[in-house]
């Protein structure tokens, strides 16, 4: 007898073309079943036909070099070359009163199931589920035979030469994914992601089967009363009456993986034989439960939800799990800013996100990758992920890790102005061939992702609203109950409650979350649907602050650079294309020419001539790649930075939200990203962790004036600010410290205006550090360096501080678990003592939200005079957090004669493996960073927390370097 449960058919898969195979689907699964030789290969399942000819070596990797134009697209291929045949085993041994069920999550665009010899039809349309009763073709020995024959989508279109946004745009006329025909940050999939992309799994129930609970939350008295509520559709699949006993239970996790159950109740029904029915538990009462929230604004409560139905003479027959948080998400129209409000639990959040298009552009997702993925956007204080309409719905796996990190979530249906209807040429704007096929992948997109807290609101399209019938169906589908449409209108208290029965919200598809036609209406840009978002390209950054910069509220697209470590370019191109730009005179300005397989990486320039001086060449002309990338980095600093600082600067008075285009890449592009595909971070990611800090100071690059941002609902008081100027001879000329502030909750308020660089004789190029502190124990709430030039100058100075050696005093300790290592570094500029004025230069942090990891911005110091006695104190603090495995304390010093800033100081993690290639990229990814590319003025010390797993065989190094400091060195 099989257990109870679901089972991942995740590995043991082999694939091969169908041209290859020349026996039929059931003699596969009969009498011929293939073996693991050629043409058969080991098969990514899930993924895509191109993840398995890539890891076959049947073609080249299209994200390395220019192979991806060596590939042959379906185009010219026809639809059959991707056609492909997969196959595996599985083990199930049913009893006599069991079903199985082969669920598969996803698939593109269609298939054939042979299980045992049977033929099943997977339909069309890549964003809805199968599930495939077996009971009767299972083999009774329990060894299984399943072959799947799956077909690319039925209008994979032309990619013209020029490229352009969704190649000729026939993909629309398909319920699939739109980016594979190309864009302008993405080169088109040779295969159109063609393949079992999803989950794939078995699943054993007794006689009666749940189906799609829906979990939905109430709140009342100010968040006191707070009632769950839920409805799961039933289905009895033996030939008898079933009595059913239906429980729900709710659990939450205390400490030491204890749980504690909040709730259990227990209902009886009986079901008919062969059919199916929809049953609303009683809704089950809370007083005062842990709420969920976003990103910066608190904890990420979750509960564990459990329906079980046990069926009389038969035992337990079905279970579904479900972690989900209690939250309230409302929004309008702002009367000041037309823009869209969101509220979470009546708390107004100012939207600080990204746009969102996909993990990987060949479908190798995994929750590994997901969950490095959602962590770097918390990582970088992020609050709202937007899920572009070109890509695809994204995965429950997705949701998931949004839910435990606190990401929100905007997800859009399969419409993009560029294919559908608004592109050039001009697309047809009628949408897929098939209307009721999109309809009914959206209502089972909704079904899938509906209990997870995180997702916000769903949107019916990127730049365009989807055809008027598909627009008119999804408006009544996702209409609000009445309750919710009564918070999204601001209609004040709600005093109703709710009884089992036609009026619970749980009976609705959704009923709970506002559905937006497009990307571009109501309260988003201009809310009218015209082309109002952007810009894309490089800017000044003190113009992200001024007031003609953008007219609109909320602005769902805002894009930049993106160009990445030199670690990544050699990893991706050949030496002969690692060539720089060449830095074109245009009048009294400069052109980047960049080469062509940059062009084919679709790199954007750090230049706009004639408005925007080249970013990089403010610094002075680039000698090489390493040089060329670091510049970059440094200008990715100063962007992000700015642009999130400059929207914060005008929270509630001006904008209520921004997303930038876009925050990562699903392959090795070099525009519109904050860490590579390769998962390492650019200096960007750290610009917008300091700036979407929830508390924040901040200088206004427009009007020089000191602000500080409190995105949070609590009063900040007893508070100070630090301002010291370090100028290139390590000097402080000015030093100012502004005592007993006071800010109110979500609010941005000016300070005072800074008097430097207006006072006399002010440096060309000078360094900005700003804290804002607590005044009581000197503990840091926020720290921001900045480096500025004189208006009308430029960073040529920092040339020469290069050669600059200042000394540094690094010490660290490792805590090794498995394969986890988490190191936490301390580091100090020894090149002179403190400003003997501040107390603040051990940089102490309060404590910050985290993910229930040790935060190393958590430990306090005793200010104290003797920097050994604090630091001596300050490991033993830390050491408590450590196991048994923990290696001994290091301390190591850097060398050096010179006084002044130890400037944008990077860490990187490298691995060393006895059979070591020379040119091998040797980066241990992705690697999780307190802070990184910082700078640390005289005397100051700095506490860097790294944690990252380590690959079987390979020994782990951090290396440490920087503006000036051209050795890479090296702590075990």
């Amino acid at each position: 007898m099989a257990a109870i449960g679901k089972t991942r058919l995740d590995s043991g898969w082999i694939g091969t073309r169908d041209r290859e195979v020349t026996v039929s689907g059931t003699q596969l699964t009969t009498t011929h079943p293939p073996s693991p030789a050629l043409p058969w290969m080991e098969a990514v399942v899930p993924g895509t036909v191109m993840a398995t000819l890539v890891k076959g070596k049947d073609v080249p990797d299209p994200f390395y070099e220019l192979q991806n134009d060596y590939i042959i697209d379906i185009t010219e291929s026809g639809r059959q070359y991707y056609t492909f045949w997969l196959f595996t085993t599985f083990q199930c041994k049913l009893s006599s009163t069991q079903f199985l069920d082969l669920n598969f999550r996803a698939i593109n665009y269609y298939a054939e199931v042979y299980l045992n010899g049977h033929k099943k039809d997977l339909p069309r349309g890549m964003f809805r589920r199968h599930s495939l009763d077996v009971t009767d073709i299972a083999h009774p020995d329990g060894r299984n035979l399943l072959a799947v024959c799956v077909y690319p989508p039925d209008n994979p279109g032309t990619i013209p030469p020029e490229g352009g946004q969704g190649g000729d745009h026939e993909i629309r006329k398909d319920v699939a994914a739109q980016y594979v025909e190309g864009w302008d940050w993405m080169c088109p999939i040779r295969d159109r992601n063609t393949g079992i992309w999803d989950e794939v799994s078995i699943s054993v129930t007794g006689p009666v089967k749940i189906i799609d609970p829906h979990l939905v939350s109430s709140f009342f008295d100010n968040y006191k009363r707070v009632y769950l509520h839920a409805t799961t559709e039933l289905e009895n699949r033996s030939t008898w009456v079933a009595e059913c006993s239906l429980n729900i239970q709710v659990t939450t996790e205390l400490e030491g993986n204890v749980c504690l159950v909040e709730h259990l109740q227990t209902q009886h029904l009986s079901i008919p034989a062969g059919s199916r029915v929809k049953y609303t538990f009683p809704e089950l009462f809370f007083y005062k439960p842990n709420l969920w929230w976003p990103n910066g604004m608190g904890k990420q409560s979750l509960y564990n939800v459990d329906i079980t139905v046990d069926v009389k003479g038969y035992g337990e027959s079905d279970l579904w799990s479900q972690l989900f948080g209690f939250r309230k998400i409302e929004s309008h129209i702002d009367i000041t800013t037309s823009g869209r409000l969101f509220k979470v639990n009546g708390q107004p959040i100012f939207i600080r996100g990204g746009n969102w298009t996909v993990s990987d552009g060949l479908l190798r997702l995994s929750k590994e990758r997901y969950r490095t993925d959602i962590k770097f956007h918390a990582d970088m204080n992020l609050n709202m992920l937007r899920c572009w309409g070109g890509g695809v719905a994204e995965r429950p796996e997705f949701y998931h890790y949004c839910d435990i990190y606190g990401l929100l979530v905007w997800q859009e249906f399969w419409i993009t102005g560029d294919v559908n209807g608004r592109g050039v040429p001009v697309s047809h704007p009628n949408g897929p061939l098939d209307h009721d096929l999109f309809l009914l992948c959206a209502r089972d997109t909704v079904k899938l992702l509906r209990n997870h807290p995180s997702l916000a609101l769903w949107v019916g399209g990127s730049k365009q609203i989807p055809p008027d019938d598909i627009n008119t169906a999804l408006k009544h589908d996702l209409r609000l109950h009445p309750y919710f449409e009564s918070l999204s209108n601001e209609s004040g208290k709600i005093v109703k409650d709710f009884s089992a029965g036609s009026d619970d919200p749980s009976q609705y598809l959704d009923g709970t979350r506002i559905y937006i036609q497009g990307s571009l209406w109501d309260g988003f840009a201009n809310g009218k649907g015209d082309f109002t978002d952007g810009p894309y390209e490089i800017q000044n950054p003190e113009d992200f602050f001024k007031d003609d910069f953008y007219k609109y509220g909320f602005n769902p697209e805002v894009g930049s650079v993106g160009m990445p470590v030199s670690a990544t370019i050699r990893a991706t191109m050949p030496p002969e294309a690692r060539q720089i730009p060449l830095f074109k005179k245009v009048s009294n300005d400069y052109e980047e020419v960049p080469n062509g397989m940059w062009v084919h990486y679709k790199y954007i320039p750090y230049s706009k001539p004639g408005k925007v001086h080249d970013q990089i060449l403010l610094y002075g002309s680039p000698k090489d790649l390493d040089d060329f990338c670091l510049k970059a980095q440094l200008a990715n600093y100063i962007q992000y930075k700015a642009l999130l600082e400059g929207w914060t600067s005008r929270m509630w008075s001006k904008y209520t939200g921004v997303l930038i285009w876009k925050t990562q890449n699903p392959w090795p592009g070099l525009r519109g990203q904050l860490y590579d595909h390769f998962l390492d971070q650019t200096a960007g990611f750290y610009g917008c962790r300091s700036a979407a800090e929830p508390i924040h100071v901040q200088l206004n690059l427009a009007t020089y004036f000191i602000e500080v941002v409190n995105t949070t609902s609590e009063e900040l008081s007893d508070v100070a600010i630090e301002a010291s100027v370090w100028d290139l001879e390590g000097t402080c000329p000015y030093y100012k410290a502004l005592q007993k502030v006071s800010m109110p909750p979500k609010r941005t308020v000016p300070i005072a205006e800074m008097k430097y660089p207006k006072s006399k004789n002010p440096r060309p190029v000078y360094f900005l550090l700003l804290k804002l502190y607590h005044m009581s124990d000197y503990r840091i709430i926020s720290r921001n360096f900045y480096w500025l030039h004189l208006s009308g100058g430029d960073y040529k100075l920092l040339e020469p501080y290069r050669k600059k050696t200042v000394p540094l005093k690094v010490t660290s300790q490792v805590s090794i678990k498995g394969t986890t290592y988490e190191m936490h570094m301390r580091i100090q500029n020894k090149s002179k003592k403190p400003v003997p004025k501040s107390l603040t230069y051990q940089n102490n942090f309060t404590t910050k939200q985290g993910d229930g990891d040790f935060d190393v911005a958590s430990v306090e110091s005793t200010h104290d005079g003797a920097d050994k006695e604090l630091e001596v104190g300050w490991f033993r603090k830390i050491s408590r957090h450590f196991t048994k495995e923990n290696g001994g304390l290091r301390v190591a010093e850097i060398n050096g004669n010179d006084t002044g800033v130890a400037f944008f100081l990077h860490f990187s993690v490298h691995g060393l493996k006895t059979n070591h290639k020379e040119g091998e990229d040797t980066r241990i990814l992705p690697v999780h960073y307190s802070d990184n590319y910082f700078s640390l003025v005289p005397g100051e010390a700095m506490p860097i927390k790294i944690s990252f797993e380590v690959p079987p065989g390979v020994t782990p190094r951090v290396t440490l370097d920087g503006w000036n400091y051209h050795g890479i060195h090296t702590f075990h």
